[in-house]
C-alpha cells in the first residue's frame, strides 16, 4: 500500500516564511554618553595624528639618514622609512575604522525589493539618506566634527608623501651607465671567498663545488664597498673538463674545469646563486632565468636575453686562483646604452639600444 504525502497545511507548515523583523538594537556607548562620544572623537583624531607623524618620520628619515656607504646605515634608513610608512597607513586605516564603528550611523535599515527603476520618491529618499549619512558621520550638519575632518583630511593628503618622496627623490640619481662597464677586477688580483676575503686555491675547488667570490682587497675599501661588491661578485665552479664546451676566443679563460661567471643576472640584476650540479645549470631565484655553466653560461630558460659574463681566470705560482683581467663585457642587466665589445675589452663608445 503506497503512502501519499499530506498537503503542507496538514503538517502545520506555513505557506510562506514570516518576516522575523529586525533584532533588538543595542545602542553604543557613544550614542548615549556624550563623554564617550568625545573620547571616541579624540581617539580617532589621535590615530589620524599618528598617520601624520608617520609621514613626517618617513620623509625625515629619507633626507636625514645617509645610506650611501655602510650597510648598517642602509638597513637603519630602510627600517626608519618603513616604520614611517607603516604608521602613515595604519593610522588612517584604524582611524577610519574606529570612526565608523563608534561615531557614524548605527541604525538598521531595510529596503524592500522593487522594480529596477526607482520611483521619484525613492530617488529623493536616497538623496536624503546620503544627506542624513553625512550628518550622522559628523562631517557636516549640527554635529560637525571639525577636529576629525581636519586631521583626517591632513592625514589623507600627507600619507602618500611617505611613499612618493623617497621614490621621486631617487629619480635624480646618477644615470651614467658606463660605470657598469668596468669592475674592480684587475690582472693578477686573487679570487677570495665572500664575505671573509680569504684567497682560494685551485686545489680547494672540487668538482661540483661552488664558491661565492669577491675581489681581493674589497673589504678594505673605505668608500663605495657596497657599489663595488654589487658589480664584482662572482660565482666560481668546477666541472669535469670533459663537460665544458669552451667558447671561441675563451680557450684560456678557465683552469682544469674551473670557471668563473658574474653572479649578477642579466635580466634585472638579481643574484644568481642556485647551482644544480647534475645539469650544470645556474638558476636565478627572482624570475627563474636559467644558465648553462657548461656552455658559456648561455640562457636555456627564462626572461634573460644574454649569457652571464665570464671572468677570465688563471692560477699563480702559489696555486691561488687569479683574474686575468676585468670582464670583457658589461655585467648585469641590459640598459638603454650598451658599450660595444672590442677585442681588447671594452671601449668608451656606445651604441643606442633600439628598445
Amino acid at each position: 500500500m503506497s503512502t501519499v504525502d499530506k498537503p503542507a497545511e496538514d503538517h502545520g507548515a506555513p505557506e510562506a516564511f514570516e518576516d522575523p523583523g529586525l533584532p533588538y538594537h543595542r545602542p553604543r556607548r557613544a550614542d548615549v554618553d556624550e563623554k564617550a562620544e568625545k573620547r571616541a572623537e579624540r581617539q580617532v583624531a589621535a590615530l589620524f595624528g599618528i598617520s601624520i607623524v608617520g609621514t613626517v618620520v618617513a620623509i625625515g628619515a629619507y633626507f636625514a639618514i645617509d645610506m650611501s656607504e655602510e650597510i648598517d646605515s642602509i638597513r637603519f634608513a630602510n627600517m626608519a622609512i618603513g616604520i614611517g610608512i607603516f604608521l602613515a597607513m595604519i593610522g588612517i586605516g584604524l582611524g577610519a575604522i574606529h570612526w565608523a564603528k563608534t561615531l557614524m550611523r548605527d541604525h538598521e535599515m531595510v529596503e524592500e525589493r522593487h522594480e529596477l527603476r526607482s520611483s521619484d520618491e525613492s530617488r529623493e529618499g536616497a538623496i536624503q539618506n546620503l544627506k542624513d549619512g553625512a550628518a550622522d558621520s559628523g562631517i557636516s550638519g549640527i554635529k560637525r566634527r571639525g577636529l576629525l575632518v581636519g586631521t583626517g583630511v591632513a592625514a589623507l593628503l600627507a600619507a602618500p608623501l611617505a611613499i612618493l618622496v623617497p621614490q621621486l627623490g631617487n629619480m635624480g640619481a646618477d644615470w651614467n651607465t658606463k660605470k657598469f662597464a668596468h669592475t674592480m677586477w684587475r690582472k693578477g688580483m686573487r679570487l677570495t671567498r665572500d664575505p671573509d676575503g680569504t684567497p682560494i686555491k685551485a686545489a680547494d675547488v672540487t668538482i661540483g663545488s661552488a664558491f661565492h667570490v669577491i675581489p681581493e682587497g674589497l673589504n678594505d675599501l673605505e668608500h663605495g664597498l657596497i657599489e663595488e661588491k654589487a658589480k664584482a661578485v662572482v660565482l666560481l665552479l668546477r666541472l669535469d673538463p670533459r663537460d665544458l664546451k669552451v667558447q671561441e676566443g675563451r680557450e684560456d679563460w678557465s683552469f682544469d674545469g674551473i670557471v668563473a661567471y658574474s653572479k649578477i643576472c642579466t635580466h634585472v640584476g638579481c643574484p644568481v646563486a642556485l647551482y644544480e650540479q647534475q645539469t650544470h645549470h645556474l638558476l636565478c631565484p627572482c624570475h627563474q632565468s636559467t644558465f648553462d655553466v657548461a656552455d658559456g653560461a648561455k640562457v636555456v630558460f627564462g626572461p634573460a636575453k644574454r649569457p652571464l659574463p665570464q671572468l677570465p681566470i688563471a692560477v699563480d705560482d702559489e696555486g691561488y686562483i687569479i683574474a686575468q683581467s676585468d670582464f670583457h663585457e658589461p655585467i648585469g642587466p641590459s640598459y638603454w646604452t650598451r658599450l660595444k665589445n672590442t677585442s681588447d675589452g671594452l671601449s668608451d663608445s656606445t651604441e643606442e639600444s633600439s628598445h
